[in-house]
């Protein structure tokens, strides 16, 4: 990087931060540092929404999603619409007439403090683990950068998140968080104009979709339905619709941006504003890895993305310089027929051009299994890799600091969102329940070392995500081990009344077991899968089964001893 990027980075971002800090210097209530004072306007809470859940994963991850499956990954928010309408129907005008801090405040006035505790732990340990996960995509891109250890870039990184969150509170984290998303865009689009640039100019637009669309990229709508497939229409309808509204309704990491807006209108024109525009957004984001995979058939790919930490002696092994050399030739190859191809629409070439993707993608994971027996500390999984690698070597210096500073905001931004959350749980949901109860003038600085304690285990949790295939799955594969689970009480809570806390926390339990032990199982044993989306539905489903079906025995005894 040149002084450029680093003087436009340094710029951004400390704009970013001191604005949200200065916005909020008069924070000294609960209220104001966990809620705002209510003063956020629809299109704060909407693109405050959308930013918390666009974290530097959405950028790196969805678009290596894009690269490597193409736009299926799209259906994952197809639900997500009808999600909207339903929490703006039914869970926001409860949470604004109790004026709650947390969504779990409502259980215990619904069931019993019981069924709230366990809830409100349900969601620390699932969006704990994710708060860590958004601090190590940021750390994959300054590792990669500047050849840091990466476990230290993890720290350093949730040190300054830390900071950040605790300055400010949650107006700041909201305030900013619009401007982040502005820029966020902005970065993609620059990003995307230079990915079609490098396409060769006999090829146009409409050219390089054909391209993709040919070579298996353009599928964005699979209607056949398998349990196993993580993504069809059908996943994305049911899975997709169960998590977005356990995400959106019942998760503090949301509930809190439109809980802390002006009106019970002002808060659902916000969310309104999410489920209109997110779809657009994810699709925009996963066609840039598309057309990066388009990109990379004229412009020759590295044989892997990430040789961060590899010494030259192990990179100059001669089964690696034959591989790459093989893979090199494979390039030009089926460059030459693509441009074949373009002018003749012949079958044949069609078909040899996709027997060579077939072949590159075998090189690669050849090329991948004698790096990992060269040097056992090789990370196979590069596909978070493949956006940024992109950036540094095909961007002008300046719009590399630009695209830097769109990533580590998205970072900031999401994680700050999700360390606030569990601050604002912890404090209200255990702290001032059983330790503190009542009033005290030492709140908001409780709150923000509690903030610090969630940021430290979120920098271990990013100490070890290095281990998992892809970020963006692995933060909704943790959402859906227990979405599910609390969905399905806040739904026995709103709609079957005659259902009490004792059942629906016995069903709870049963419910996350079944759920875990499932999820365990496809790991351990072979033709044994499920498709993550459907835990959201399978979980709420066992929960409201088993509460009322608990119920109808407790109210069967206490009928035969009143008799």
């Amino acid at each position: 990087m040149s002084w450029i990027d680093w003087l436009v980075l340094g710029m951004t971002l400390t704009a970013i931060v001191w604005y949200g800090t200065w916005k909020t210097r008069k924070n000294a209530t609960l209220e104001s540092y966990l809620k705002g004072n209510n003063e956020d306007n629809w299109y704060t809470i909407g693109l405050s929404i959308m930013a918390t859940q666009a974290s530097a994963i959405t950028f790196l991850s969805a678009t290596g999603q894009g690269f490597g499956s193409g736009m299926g990954f799209v259906q994952f928010y197809f639900g997500l619409p009808l999600a909207m309408i339903f929490i703006s129907v039914f869970f926001l005008p409860i949470y604004y007439k109790l004026k709650v801090f947390t969504a779990y405040e409502y259980l215990e006035k619904r069931f019993d403090y019981r069924v709230r505790a366990f809830t409100a732990f349900l969601f620390l340990v699932s969006r704990g683990l994710a708060a860590g996960i958004t601090i190590y995509a940021p750390a994959i891109i300054l590792s990669s950068l500047f050849e840091w250890d990466l476990k230290l870039t993890c720290v350093g990184i949730g040190m300054l998140v830390i900071i950040y969150t605790v300055s400010g509170g949650s107006r700041a984290v909201s305030l900013t968080q619009k401007w982040q998303m502005a820029l966020i865009m902005t970065g993609m689009f620059v990003a995307f104009y230079y990915i079609l640039q490098s396409i060769p100019e006999g090829f146009s637009f409409s050219d390089s979709v054909n391209i993709a669309g040919e070579l298996g990229k353009m599928e964005v709508v699979n209607f056949e339905f398998d349990v196993k497939e993580k993504y069809n229409i059908w996943a994305g309808l049911t899975g997709g619709f169960f998590l977005s509204l356990s995400y959106f309704g019942t998760d503090q990491s949301q509930v809190q941006r439109y809980l802390g807006g002006k009106s019970l209108r002002e808060s659902r024109l916000g969310l309104m504003f999410n489920g209109i525009f997110k779809i657009p957004m994810q699709f925009f984001i996963v066609f840039v890895g598309v057309m990066l995979f388009v990109a990379y058939q004229f412009n020759e790919p590295p044989v892997i993305f990430n040789d961060s930490g590899l010494s030259e002696e192990t990179l100059a092994d001669p089964d690696l310089q034959k591989l790459a050399h093989y893979h090199t030739n494979l390039f030009n190859t089926k460059k030459d027929l693509l441009i074949e191809y373009q002018s003749s629409n012949n079958p044949e070439v069609l078909q040899e051009i996709k027997e060579i993707q077939t072949e590159q993608v075998q090189v690669r994971e050849d090329y991948k299994e004698v790096l990992y027996t060269l040097d056992n500390n090789y990370n196979k999984k590069d596909g978070d890799y493949v956006f940024l690698t992109f950036v540094l070597k095909y961007l002008p210096h300046g719009l590399i600091g630009l695209l830097l500073a769109v990533i580590l905001s998205a970072a900031m931004s999401s994680t700050a969102g999700e360390l606030n959350a569990l601050a604002s749980t912890t404090t209200v949901d255990f702290y001032k329940k059983y330790i503190k109860k009542g009033e005290n003038e030492n709140e908001v600085r409780t709150s923000q070392f509690i903030t610090i304690i969630w940021g430290g285990v979120a920098i271990l949790v990013a100490l070890v995500a290095g281990l998992f295939e892809n970020l963006i799955e692995l933060v909704n594969i943790l959402g859906s081990l227990f979405y599910g689970t609390i969905l399905g009480v806040f739904l026995v809570a709103f709609f079957i009344k005659k259902v009490g806390g004792t059942a629906t926390l016995i069903a709870a339990i049963i419910a996350e077991t079944i759920i875990l032990s499932l999820f365990t199982t496809s790991k351990l044993v072979d033709n044994f899968e499920i498709g993550y989306l459907w835990y959201n539905l399978i979980g709420s489903i066992i929960v409201i089964a088993v509460a009322i079906f608990i119920q109808l025995i407790i109210s069967n005894k206490k009928q035969i001893k009143s008799t």
